[in-house]
C-alpha cells in the first residue's frame, strides 16, 4: 500500500521533530482524497458485521476521537477501512488548544505524549461542515468537551450546546470528562457533577429525538480511576440510562516508559500507545464484569497489533478504537486488528 510503504516512513522519520507537523499533513493528504477515497473501501475493508448501540457496523474497528477533530477527512476513513469513525473533541467554543509544542513522539517505548488541549474549530463550525459535505459511509460518533473558558459550574450547559448543534449529525455522542490536559474537566467524572450531566444531556437527547429513538450518549472513562471511583461513576452511569463506556482516555501515569526516554517521560499530557495496553484492558475488564455487561464498552488505548484488540474484546469490548498505533504503525494496522477480530469469531 503506497500510504505505508513511502508516505509513512518519511512522515515517521519528521515525527521525531515535529509529531504535530505529522499529524496535519496526513489529515491534509486523505483531506484532500475527497471523494475519490470511497473507491478504496471495498478493498481495505474487513466485513465482520455487528450491531452495537442499535446500529450496523461493517467491523468493530474505529478510529478513535483526536485523529480528526474536525471532520476534515471524514471520506478517507471507510476508504482505509474503519468501520467506524469518531471526530472531536469538539467544544462550545473554538479555541487553539495549549501552547506548541504539545505532542511528543516516544519511539522506544511505542507511546505519543499529548497535551492538545482541545484544539478546534467549534461545534458550530463541525455541524456546518457536515450539513454542507455529509456524513461518512459508516457510523458517525461525535466527542463533545468542555471549552477551556467556561468554568465548571456552568459545564453542563456548554456541553449541551455542541450536543444540540450536532445532533442531526451524530450517530452516537461520546461524552469526553475524562481528558488530562482541559484543567479541571476530570472533576467532571465525580458522582454529584456526572449525575447533572448525563442527566441534562440524557433529557436533551430525548428531546430532541421526539417520537424517535434517542441518540445514545456514552461516556469515556479515565484510566487512572481507582476501582471504587470507577464503580461510583459506572452506578452514576447506569441510573441515567447512558448508552455505553468508551475506556480509555489517556494515562497521567509514566509506567512503562522506556528508561532512555525519561526526559520526554516528564513532559505533561496523557500519555497513550504501548503502555496504556494492559491498563485499558483491565478497565475495560472492570466496566463488563461490574455492569454484568449491561453496558457495551468500546475499548481504546496501546492496541498496537491484533493481539491486543482481541484482548479487550475478550475482556467485554464490543468495539475497539485506534489511534497512536494507527499514527505509529501505519493505516495497515486497520486491516490486521480487523482480520484478527474477524477470525476470532
Amino acid at each position: 500500500m503506497f500510504f505505508d510503504k513511502i508516505v509513512r516512513p518519511a512522515l515517521y522519520r519528521l515525527s521525531y521533530h515535529d509529531p504535530e507537523l505529522v499529524h496535519e499533513r496526513t489529515i491534509g493528504v486523505l483531506a484532500r482524497l475527497g471523494k475519490a477515497a470511497p473507491a478504496l473501501g471495498g478493498v481495505l475493508r474487513v466485513d465482520d458485521p455487528v450491531t452495537v448501540l442499535g446500529l450496523r457496523f461493517p467491523n468493530r474497528v474505529g478510529l478513535a476521537a483526536g485523529m480528526d477533530k474536525n471532520g476534515r477527512a471524514l471520506p478517507a476513513w471507510p476508504a482505509l477501512g474503519f468501520g467506524f469513525v469518531e471526530v472531536g473533541t469538539v467544544t462550545r467554543l473554538a479555541q487553539p488548544g495549549n501552547p506548541k509544542p504539545r505532542l511528543f513522539t516516544l519511539p522506544a517505548s511505542d507511546a505519543v505524549i499529548n497535551r492538545m488541549g482541545f484544539n478546534n474549530d467549534g461545534a458550530e463550525a463541525l455541524a456546518a461542515k457536515l450539513a454542507r459535505d455529509g456524513k461518512p459511509g459508516v457510523p458517525l460518533g461525535i466527542s463533545i468537551g468542555k471549552s477551556k473558558v467556561t468554568p465548571l459550574e456552568d459545564a453542563v450547559e456548554d456541553y449541551r450546546f455542541s450536543l444540540r448543534a450536532l445532533h442531526p449529525y451524530a450517530d452516537y455522542f461520546a461524552i469526553n470528562v475524562s481528558s488530562p490536559n482541559t484543567p479541571g474537566l476530570r472533576q467532571l467524572q465525580d458522582r454529584t457533577a456526572l449525575a447533572e450531566l448525563l442527566g441534562e444531556l440524557r433529557s436533551t437527547s430525548a428531546e430532541l429525538a421526539g417520537a424517535g429513538r434517542p441518540t445514545p450518549v456514552l461516556v469515556k472513562v479515565a484510566p487512572d480511576l481507582t476501582d471504587d471511583a470507577l464503580a461510583e461513576l459506572l452506578e452514576v452511569a447506569l441510573e441515567h440510562g447512558v448508552a455505553g463506556i468508551i475506556a480509555t482516555n489517556t494515562t497521567l501515569s509514566r509506567e512503562g516508559v522506556a528508561a532512555a526516554e525519561s526526559g520526554l517521560a516528564g513532559q505533561a499530557g496523557g500519555l497513550s500507545g504501548r503502555p496504556l495496553t494492559t491498563r485499558a484492558a483491565e478497565v475495560v475488564r472492570f466496566v463488563h464484569d461490574h455492569t454484568g455487561g449491561r453496558l457495551p464498552i468500546i475499548g481504546v488505548g496501546g492496541i498496537m497489533g491484533p493481539d491486543d484488540a482481541i484482548r479487550l474484546v475478550d475482556a467485554g469490548a464490543s468495539l475497539v478504537q485506534l489511534y497512536t498505533g494507527f499514527a505509529l504503525h501505519g493505516p495497515g494496522l486497520v486491516r490486521r486488528v480487523s482480520r484478527g477480530l474477524a477470525a476470532r469469531r
